[in-house]
């Protein structure tokens, strides 16, 4: 079937703003093309489960499981993901159809109060649902002998999310910068975090769409939206993190952009879960053509990280 024939679409999606906008977007772009497109939302365990640490509770594959089984049962035909929050392995059948251009990927501060890092008061709360961002900002707020702030879990979508911040239960929290920035939140930001100083997540900031393997005419009809140099970017950071298990288990972050001779630069982190050993930190560049040259990319980094002591049983 050609790219060019109209097809009549459906977007499994969760039901958070964020995740809405996502699939709006998506349908935006599908409907421009001439598809007819209708949402199907969706309440996931991941949004259920809000008591428990997501390392807890069966980690990131919580949050697309159920938009899953609506593709495999015919009651979708895609679904749209924060990539970062999709496995780094697909279960059988699935395969990921399109990778669009990348919002904002790294970190941002939110606090009414306090500019940055050093001006939290003493023994203050940060809020972060991510091990990756805690293990970075221990490591940072270490770096500034100010071991009395206490770095809390926080979960929820992200309006809950600042809601806790806003009632007084954290005195800043960490967010990533894509979603405020979608949902036209942008003045909550009080600073940036480059990613030397909070390495972002593999795919952080990237959408993601998932179809059932089998679906070729839906590959014909993502692909005016496939943006490669995202893709190729996002796929060398999703291999460091399958090559050490990546999951909300291990703390783990990877970064990829293109330098200025034009080759993709990785860089990789990973944190020792229970906080003995310190934070292990490696990087490599290639020019890069193809989603396999950009995973043998990724794998490059894995391994001089393992060879650095990352991994090990927990990861």
């Amino acid at each position: 079937m050609s790219s060019n024939t109209p097809l009549s679409i459906t977007i499994a999606t969760r039901e958070s703003r964020l995740a809405l906008w996502q699939a709006e977007h998506v349908k935006a772009r599908l409907e421009a093309l001439g598809h007819r497109v209708t949402l199907l939302g969706m309440t996931t365990l991941g949004d259920q489960i809000l008591d428990r640490s997501l390392s807890k509770v069966g980690g990131k594959g919580l949050f697309v499981k159920e938009l899953e089984l609506a593709l495999e049962d015919g009651r979708a035909d895609i679904a749209v993901h924060s990539l970062k929050d999709v496995p780094m392995e697909l279960p059988p059948g699935f395969a990921l159809a399109c990778v669009m251009e990348r919002e904002d990927p790294r970190d941002a501060w939110v606090s009414p109060h306090c500019a940055g890092l050093a001006d939290l008061p003493p023994n203050a709360v940060v809020g972060t649902s991510s091990l990756r961002r805690s293990v970075l900002l221990r490591a940072s707020l270490d770096a500034l002998g100010r071991t009395d702030v206490r770095i809390e879990p926080l979960r929820g979508n992200l309006d809950t999310r600042l809601r806790k911040l806003d009632e007084g239960g954290y005195h800043a929290i960490v967010l990533a910068a894509a979603g405020l920035k979608r949902l036209g939140l942008g003045e909550r930001v009080r600073a940036i975090f480059e990613p030397e100083a909070s390495l972002p997540a593999a795919g952080q900031g990237a959408l993601g769409i998932e179809i059932r393997a089998d679906r070729q005419d839906l590959i014909d009809a993502l692909a005016p939206l496939v943006h490669q140099p995202t893709w190729w970017r996002v796929a060398a950071e999703r291999q460091v993190s399958r090559a050490l298990g990546g999951s909300c288990s291990v703390p783990l972050a990877a970064y990829a952009d293109w330098n200025a001779e034009g080759a993709l630069h990785l860089r990789g982190a990973w944190g020792d879960p229970d906080g003995q050993k310190p934070l292990i930190q490696r990087e490599a560049a290639a020019r890069v053509q193809s989603l396999t040259e950009a995973e043998a990319l990724g794998q490059t980094v894995a391994e001089a990280l393992m060879a650095a002591g990352a991994g090990g049983p927990t990861a």
